[in-house]
């Protein structure tokens, strides 16, 4: 039988809706015990491991204790930022321009969910939405519907203890999870959070529903060995292995000073790196596992992301030994298409290549974000602040990491200012519309109420220096 999407999408937005004009009478007190609750239940133990357990297993992605950890840090990160904010009333008043600015809700979000972060997206974008009055809809990857429907069902009970509208959350159930039907929720919502793959994303910003996506990740790090390169191998392998490099943030290219880079090899190797070296038999076939339908495109083989190293080494073909935790990959004849190695991996596998200077190791950097992942993010290894700063003026992204593990840093740790998200923007490097950490304060719409001022109509001379006036006089 034909499912009526349009039909099915109508009835779960006119649910949500209704209970959205619910919490829109709720005072901040009460939507402050709302975001409390969820992020309170939504880290108790017996309930994150089931949410893990059955993520990994619905998914074939990822670690179970290290999605534990996940859904914990993201859930309290995200709580405590948002903890004693202002999202009801008058938020803000800019006493200088004589503005205050009120909250208000933007209705119904919906949301579009990846497979590989299935398990923490169902809990900390609806505490976001409920923060600032909202519902949402979840839509997810179809390989993760059946968790997604798990987490969306207990927080509805979480609503339910607190007397509010269960209908705050929904989750599209399984048997109807579609590009059709999460094409009718983009059309059918008031605001779409997309966070997964780049045709997803595109169809968000296509839909004529506002949206916020993000962009494709691919970041590079600069090690020039002026810091411990012990510390920086172990966050390169903290990054990599971490839910078995789910995150679209880890470290995909590191570029090495060549004056180090003998030393920087061994001291991955001390920390659980298999080196496959340039021009080898074993890289050869690491390609052919990663990239089946190379050169013909650069998809990579869905049976390798987010896999055990055991799994990638199988299918590759490779002897590695007990200790191996991730694969480091020697890449030094190109940057592109015919070198896929420089592209998003989204494994345990990094690549490597050799610089013979700072400005030429930018030039790569940016080589490597033109082909994929420019917005996205990127890092460096140095006690040099004059090369974080030049960094930080050249390299077209949103975010960049200073001596620290990419993957762990982009999204926000306890180690850094970041906010934590669970949705990158990459600006329009990226084809996004935002450049930063996406959170609770992006769902909602703001009132400007604006009084008047003293009289203040500025003289030219306030404004331009007499010597520039005097420069510039004579007509054109």
């Amino acid at each position: 039988m034909e499912i009526n999407y349009e039909a099915y999408m109508k009835g779960l937005v006119e649910r949500a809706k209704k209970a959205q004009n619910i919490l829109n009478g709720y005072s901040q007190e009460q939507v402050d015990e709302l975001v409390t609750a969820i992020a309170f239940y939504g880290t108790r133990p017996d309930f994150m491991r089931a949410v893990a357990e059955q993520t990994v297993a619905e998914t074939g992605m990822g670690d179970v204790e290290d999605k534990i950890a996940k859904i914990w840090n993201k859930t309290i990160g995200h709580y405590r930022e948002m903890k004693d904010e202002k999202s009801v009333g008058l938020i803000e008043y800019d006493e200088k321009r004589n503005i205050a600015k009120y909250a208000k809700p933007m209705g119904v979000i919906g949301a579009l969910a990846p497979v590989t972060n299935a398990e923490n997206t169902a809990v900390v974008k609806p505490m976001n939405a409920i923060k600032g009055r909202n519902a949402m809809i979840l839509a997810p990857h179809p390989r993760a519907a059946k968790v997604n429907l798990f987490v969306v069902n207990y927080l509805r009970k979480v609503l339910k203890k607190f007397q509010a509208p269960e209908d705050l959350i929904i989750a599209v159930e399984p048997e109807y999870v579609s590009i059709d039907c999460s094409g009718e929720l983009m059309k059918q919502c008031d605001f779409v959070l997309a966070t997964g793959g780049a045709g997803m994303v595109k169809a968000a910003y296509e839909s004529g529903t506002p949206a916020i996506g993000v962009g494709t990740g691919n970041d590079a790090v600069y090690v020039d060995g002026t810091t411990d390169l012990g510390k920086v191998a172990q966050m390169v392998r903290t990054s990599k292995c971490f839910d078995n490099a789910t995150s679209c943030s880890t470290e995909n290219v590191l570029l090495v000073q060549k004056e180090c880079y003998d030393a920087f090899v061994n001291a991955l190797q001390e920390h659980g790196g298999f080196l496959v070296r340039e021009a080898s038999e074993e890289k050869a076939k690491l390609q052919a596992a990663l990239w089946p339908k190379w050169p013909e495109n650069h998809a990579l083989n869905r049976h390798i992301i987010a896999q055990p190293i055991s799994v990638i080494a199988e299918l590759a073909e490779l002897e590695i030994n007990q200790n191996t935790q991730f694969l480091f990959v020697e890449e030094n004849g190109g940057i592109g298409h015919d070198y896929p190695f420089t592209g998003e991996k989204l494994s345990r596998v990094t690549t490597l290549i050799k610089t013979d200077s700072f400005e030429e190791a930018m030039d790569k950097m940016e080589a490597i974000m033109d082909y994929m992942g420019k917005g996205h993010g990127c890092g460096i290894h140095t006690s040099d602040d004059n090369k974080v700063e030049k960094m930080a003026l050249r390299m077209p992204v949103a975010r960049m990491m200073v001596n620290q593990p990419q993957g762990v840093g982009n999204s926000g740790s306890w180690e850094n200012g970041m906010p934590m998200t669970m949705t990158l923007g990459c600006g329009t490097w990226g084809n996004n519309s935002v450049s930063h950490n996406v959170n609770w304060k992006d769902l909602i719409n703001i009132t400007h109420v604006s009084r008047t001022l003293p009289l203040n109509v500025p003289k030219e001379e306030d404004l331009f220096t007499a010597e520039f006036i005097a420069e510039n006089s004579k007509p054109l």
